[in-house]
């Protein structure tokens, strides 16, 4: 049986342990992705679905419990030994894109790869077919300024997918989109995802788009439920 890609424990965080105003954020939540699943995270603002996004792609550590990557337990591992499970395993996507002003399209795909020893002309190759998939391989040599919100957003998908990660972990990445665009760009998310048979947990406010996927979790009062 093969393990799940991503498989949380008992994860607790607690903010301002001991003084006033102590806020527990997280309450043993436990949660499980399998590989090729499409999972909608639902919570409202403020519940704590950032901080589980964090935990889970190794950018926070939890006050109790444990994150399993690809079978693998990250507790105990070194920040160099997480920052390369991060690298090679893992991707991510924001509500803004954070794509680097000062670099094209094409070059905001490309900088990852090299960053992981991927030789330029196979990582330059990878980036235009990235874009083609979704519908911008003809914004390649375009600055972000130069590009819509929907466009941007896009490119960064590509990036999030730059080093094939089997995991990728987006938080509201349609949330700052109007609802005809947001539907388009996440049609093009969920084609990139479906075509490389990654598994994804993505945060969203929004119903609609949380039925497309295949599961629901909740996350309510520091847990999780399911529908």
């Amino acid at each position: 049986m093969n393990n799940p890609v991503l498989k949380l424990s008992g994860i607790e965080k607690v903010y301002n342990r001991g003084k006033p105003g102590e806020v527990k954020v997280l309450n043993g939540v436990d949660l499980s992705l399998n590989r090729g699943e499409v999972v909608a995270l639902l919570a409202p603002s403020g519940a704590g679905k950032s901080t589980l996004l964090h935990i889970a792609g190794l950018l926070d550590t939890p006050d109790a419990g444990e994150v399993e990557i690809a079978g693998q337990p990250m507790q105990g591992r070194s920040d160099r030994k997480r920052t390369i499970t991060r690298r090679a395993q893992l991707g991510f996507v924001y509500q803004f894109h954070h794509l680097l002003p000062e670099f094209t399209a094409l070059e905001n795909i490309v900088l990852p790869q090299l960053a992981n020893g991927t030789a330029r002309d196979a990582a330059e190759a990878r980036a235009r077919a990235l874009l083609e998939s979704v519908g911008v391989g003809d914004r390649a040599s375009h600055r972000p300024a130069a590009m819509s919100g929907g466009e941007q957003q896009r490119v960064a998908f590509c990036r999030a997918m730059a080093n094939a990660p089997g995991l990728l972990l987006a938080d509201e990445p349609t949330g700052n989109l109007d609802p005809e665009t947001s539907d388009r760009v996440f049609a093009a998310l969920m084609k990139l995802v479906r075509e490389t048979g990654l598994s994804a947990l993505i945060a969203t406010h929004n119903l609609e788009l949380a039925g497309k996927m295949d599961r629901q979790l909740h996350l309510h009062n520091g847990s999780i439920r399911e529908d």
